[in-house]
């Protein structure tokens, strides 16, 4: 897969055979550009329509949902935001690498980092194995790392926006309430966490490196409706976080130029509620004839 301009951007008024040609004004050249890895759906488009209204131009990367970055570009665009996809599959090394310089080369800059993209399979102790540590290692933690020098690389292109360049890690509530469910996930999210403190020292004062952690957020994997419903209630709020928190969350570090180093969590006080499972099979559980574990 290679990190190009999607065919369909904001500069152009319908999608085409290839890149679009138009070039934006010189105050459009001005506006920071953001980077939102899978930013095609899901949190990271709502983290994408939330930095575009903001005025920040957005490089949309998506690996395989074509069809779905395509939706997201146009609703960016009505927006009025300016947007640009790029497919890369950043498990693989020299793909993760092309793709900052390919956001450079098409926008002319590149300021701001989500690492939203993120592979969340279930193991256990009992299921552990070195592939699937490997898959997930590879996508939650060597790919926002590479992102990140990529970023810190390009700090010379253009001055920097008013809250300095910043990288935005998404971890997981998860790792101040750990349990043994997602084992290579939360292994390799937890490394993250912890690479949020060496990058920061590592490439400051160019610079920052930040982590937001949702709890649960949105349906996925084998949970069911009614378990996400359940589940998103057993925090110390009654609540857990949404897809807009998240984004509010993403923007307000982006804007905080004193913040590094650190995460915020956004998570209904979820962190705060000791749990020995992961919420699907609490909720599960805890269902009229449940299992009791």
């Amino acid at each position: 897969m290679d990190p190009r301009p999607d065919p369909f951007d904001s500069h152009s008024t319908s999608p085409s055979t290839g890149p679009s040609t138009d070039r934006p004004d010189d105050r459009a050249l001005a506006l920071p550009v953001v980077l939102v890895t899978g930013g095609a759906q899901r949190i990271g488009r709502v983290i994408a329509l939330e930095l575009a209204r903001a005025g920040w131009r957005v490089a949309l990367h998506y690996r395989h949902s074509a069809d779905a970055a395509t939706r997201t570009l146009a609703e960016l665009r009505a927006a009025g935001g300016v947007a640009a996809g790029f497919a890369a599959d950043l498990a693989e090394e020299a793909q993760c690498e092309a793709l900052a310089p390919a956001v450079v080369a098409h926008f002319g800059r590149l300021d701001a980092l989500v690492n939203n993209a993120s592979l969340f399979e279930l193991d256990d102790v009992a299921s552990f194995g070195f592939a699937l540590m490997e898959r997930h290692w590879r996508a939650n933690t060597a790919a926002p790392i590479v992102l990140a020098r990529a970023l810190a690389r390009t700090a010379a292109v253009a001055p920097a926006p008013s809250g300095g360049r910043v990288v935005v890690n998404l971890v997981d509530q998860k790792l101040w309430n750990p349990n043994p469910d997602h084992l290579s996930y939360t292994l390799s999210k937890a490394a993250l966490e912890a690479a949020n403190t060496m990058l920061a020292i590592a490439f400051a004062p160019a610079l920052r490196v930040c982590g937001v952690a949702p709890g649960i957020t949105l349906l996925s994997g084998e949970m069911s409706g009614p378990e996400f419903d359940a589940s998103h209630r057993m925090t110390p709020l009654g609540r857990s976080s949404t897809p807009e928190d998240v984004a509010r969350a993403v923007r307000f570090v982006i804007e905080s130029p004193a913040i590094t180093g650190t995460t915020l969590l956004v998570d209904g006080g979820q962190h705060l509620a000791a749990q020995r499972r992961d919420v699907m099979f609490l909720a599960r559980d805890a269902a009229p004839g449940g299992a009791t574990t």
